[in-house]
């Protein structure tokens, strides 16, 4: 009897696990695949469709955003269930909410509901050299370095971090690592007053250089005040404004997002590509033409979902592409569409499949999983390379995204950003 009970008891608690297992993995679905914010165009409807809602109220906060659920009777409430589609309709432009409930009850979310005025952009896929000088000079790391005595010494250890920006030495701006060197020789055995900004605070930190062996005072800290890379553009819009990258530059170091004062494109020749394998990315390497006559506009910000700047009148005559309607995360969906890419030398575009569309927004630059389909492309690069990242990515004829990351384990898949969420960097 007690053998019984205790198999009786186990497979209760089995059951209660699965329930809790299910309702947990039922709601981290809904919750991926219902946005927590829709840009719909002004004066437009738009319809939409939310994957396994079994029972749920939809309300609007506002006249101004009406729904529809198939009837001509717009609402400022309507009821969905998995299957269905229905229709937004929005007066006027700025930013609106609707509610969720379950069941008619239960609140789920909210929904952001951004009115938007109807914008084109030109989808590019051109490679471009890009230059970015640091706001402020960064800290890599810390070191030893040996004193005239021969005694190794870390004299930045717990003042300096990995992450931080030098501003200024003694309260002189600092704009250069070679700038920097010239302020703490001069300093010599005196006191080094740093102005640092720290995750985003201004911060002052002392310390003492050090008179090495060979001749120079140092802080005992790894420091740069530049990166340079190949990246694509994906797109310019109607203001010369651009786009690209769909991820933001990393310090190699520290992997984080670099924080620039400026920046600058330039021409570049792809001289070679690495094709990718398992467990190993591909890259696309090349030539980067420095210099006023090769420049093609300049960078203003380095963010999560890319970089973002104005182009100038040498890029814009490279350009012989139109602009196309943009298409917002509603708009994308499972199934074909093209990336396009200038990999073989010539702008091209390759057919891929939209396997997974993630419509929340805690993944800024990973909303879609695409595979890359076309043979041509498989057989250039493997699928995804590194230098690729900002490919656009067109299906129904509207811009949707643009790639952004590799698959380590399979080069021909990838991720891709939603165009919204550059747009809205």
């Amino acid at each position: 009897m007690a053998g019984k009970a205790r198999i009786r008891g186990k497979i209760i608690l089995l059951f209660w696990v699965s329930l809790c297992f299910s309702i947990g993995f039922s709601y981290y679905y809904v919750e991926r695949m219902i946005p927590d914010k829709l840009s719909v165009v002004e004066n437009e409807q738009e319809y939409f469709h939310f994957p396994g809602i079994f029972d749920a109220t939809l309300l609007s906060d506002s006249e101004e955003v009406v729904l529809g659920n198939g009837s001509n009777i717009p609402a400022n409430e309507i009821h969905i269930t998995s299957g269905d589609t229905f229709s937004i309709h929005a007066k006027s432009q700025g930013s609106y909410q609707l509610g969720l409930n379950l069941f008619g009850l239960i609140h789920f979310k909210d929904i952001q509901v951004d009115v938007v005025d109807e914008k084109y952009a030109v989808p590019c896929g051109l490679p471009v050299g890009i230059y970015l000088k640091s706001k402020g000079i960064m800290v890599i790391g810390t070191g030893e370095i040996t004193g005239e005595d021969g005694i190794n010494i870390e004299p930045a250890a717990g003042i300096l971090k990995s992450g931080d920006y030098i501003e200024a030495v003694n309260g002189k701006a600092i704009v250069s690592k070679e700038g920097l060197i010239k302020e703490v020789n001069q300093i010599q055995d005196g006191e080094a007053v740093l102005s640092v900004r720290r995750g985003g605070e201004e911060i002052e930190v002392k310390m003492n250089p050090v008179y090495t062996a060979d001749g120079d005072y140092k802080l005992g800290a790894w420091v740069r005040d530049d990166t340079q890379g190949i990246g694509t553009m994906t797109y310019v819009d109607m203001n010369g404004s651009f786009g690209a990258l769909g991820h933001g530059i990393s310090d190699s170091d520290t992997g984080t997002i670099m924080e620039i004062g400026d920046g600058s494109l330039y021409d570049t020749e792809i001289i070679g590509i690495e094709k990718g394998s398992a467990g190993k990315p591909g890259v696309m390497s090349g030539v980067i033409y420095y210099g006023p006559g090769s420049s093609l506009g300049t960078i203003e910000a380095n963010t999560e979902e890319g970089i973002f700047g104005t182009v100038n009148d040498r890029f814009i005559k490279k350009m012989s592409q139109e602009a196309i309607k943009i298409g917002y995360r509603q708009d994308v969906h499972k199934g074909p569409a093209v990336i396009r890419s200038s990999v073989s030398g010539q702008l091209e575009e390759y057919d891929i499949e939209i396997q997974k569309v993630d419509y929340s927004t805690s993944h800024t630059s990973k909303g879609m999983v695409i595979k890359v389909t076309d043979p041509r492309l498989l057989e250039i690069t493997g699928g995804i390379v590194q230098g690729m990242s900002g490919s656009p990515i067109i299906q129904d004829g509207k811009l949707v995204g643009a790639v952004t990351h590799v698959f380590l384990q399979d080069s021909t898949k990838g991720y891709g950003i939603f165009i919204e969420n550059m747009l809205q960097h």
